[in-house]
């Protein structure tokens, strides 16, 4: 078995791997490996062929294979080293990675700093606990996205999808385009979670009904899904007798959550949020290791791939300064305070004596119209932003400016909703 050193390892070649291996390179590591399993680096935007993305990174609209392109390019003016078709099997507290490959066979890695940047996968059926059969036609959104775009299979022709997160708003206008019937999309929540644009564009666009408050209680047919019954929820997502409706379909796409693939992080720490069910990071992502750093979708689950690409160009700079600097003493730190309406936020704290603007992003619990997102410090206003609408299925974010903490007195930043 093979036994190599490096000084900095990236798990994942993902938009979120990429940029952190950019950015450290930059900063001066040169000895950098990048481990991606699939056969090609760029993570899930292969299978994204529909534009809209780069808008804030590049500003201009990119497809998907072509921001990862970008990302591509700039790994390979680098000379960046990438392994693909390569499996990280297990890591270990002392940063030793085991990786497994058809050509190298078993190999361990002792690295300097590793940064996990595995993405996130689909939640599948089984963890929906839907009633009925088994049959063909019940795919994942992410799954159905792959075979129209990638292989070039058609899915079905009559198609239900349940979940309005983004992946299934882009697959309800695909499908579509495709010459499929998307007889509708229903959510069980009273609320979307996709973005604003995405409902605009791939629902109201094409006439696609959204059923809020909605969901799928039976799966009907034995070789070939043949129909779906769907039905109200209350509040407390209990079915609303006398609303159950059957609906025949052939195909059933699932868009349904996004979990964090965090099975190798679960190997050397049991610190993670309890609502990303991503690892516990501080102020510059690095988790209660050290020098393990975690960034993009293994940490949360972002809306938009340029808000990956910045987050993780923020991680491999701090991976880099603890390569090249070794491990800093962490002085004091302001927690962040989770106020009325935030469900989470990224990271959950910030340096006492930063000396930048510091980005703090955080997802809301409901949909609120007319607020302010207040950020306070013991009752002290540092900043009041007006919003027409915060809704879960978009990233909210502030900018915590340090002239404006110059003679704070606290240890808690608070951030909430407040209504006019």
């Amino acid at each position: 078995m093979e036994t190599i050193n490096k000084e900095l390892v990236i798990i994942g070649g993902g938009p979120a791997g990429l940029s952190a291996a950019i950015a450290a390179y930059d900063q001066g590591v040169r000895d950098i490996l990048i481990i991606e399993r699939d056969n090609r680096v760029g993570g899930i935007l292969n299978q994204c062929i529909h534009n809209g993305f780069g808008l804030t990174r590049f500003k201009e609209e990119l497809t998907g294979p072509e921001y990862a392109y970008r990302d591509f390019e700039l790994v390979s003016e680098r000379n960046i080293e990438t392994w693909l078709d390569s499996m990280v099997i297990e890591l270990s507290k002392d940063k030793i990675v085991s990786v497994i490959n058809k050509d190298r066979g078993l190999v361990k890695i002792k690295a300097n700093a590793i940064i996990l940047a595995m993405g996130c996968r689909e939640r599948p059926r089984g963890a929906l606990n839907i009633a009925g059969t088994r049959p063909s036609g019940v795919y994942s959104a992410g799954m159905a996205q792959k075979l129209v775009n990638v292989d070039g299979y058609m899915p079905g022709k009559e198609v239900v999808i349940l979940g309005s997160g983004d992946i299934g708003l882009v697959m309800a206008r695909r499908m579509r385009l495709e010459g499929a019937n998307v007889k509708m999309v229903c959510e069980i929540m009273p609320f979307s979670g996709g973005l604003k644009r995405n409902i605009v564009q791939c629902l109201d666009d094409f006439d696609i009904p959204l059923k809020l408050s909605t969901t799928v209680i039976e799966i009907h047919g034995h070789d070939r899904l043949e129909g779906v019954t769907i039905a109200k929820v209350d509040e407390r997502m209990n079915v609303i007798e006398g609303t159950s409706e059957y609906v025949p379909c052939d195909t059933l796409l699932l868009s349904v959550g996004l979990i964090p693939e965090n099975e190798l992080t679960h190997m050397i720490t049991d610190k993670f949020n309890k609502v990303t069910r991503g690892p516990v990071v501080d102020d510059t992502f690095e988790t209660e290791i050290d020098g393990v750093f975690a960034c993009g979708n293994v940490l949360h689950v972002h809306d938009l791939v340029d808000f990956v690409s910045q987050e993780a160009k923020l991680t491999g700079t701090a991976a880099a300064n603890y390569i090249l600097n070794g491990k800093q003493e962490k002085g004091a730190k302001y927690n962040i305070e989770l106020g009325e309406g935030v469900r989470y936020s990224i990271p959950p704290v910030i340096s006492k004596d930063f000396s930048t603007p510091q980005t703090v992003r955080f997802r809301v619990q409901d949909v609120y119209r007319d607020v302010f997102v207040s950020v306070t410090v013991n009752d002290r206003v540092i900043s009041r932003i007006k919003k027409r609408v915060v809704a879960p299925g978009e990233m909210e974010s502030v900018i915590l400016v340090p002239k404006l903490f110059e003679e704070v007195e606290g240890d808690v930043i608070r951030i909430g909703i407040e209504a006019e």
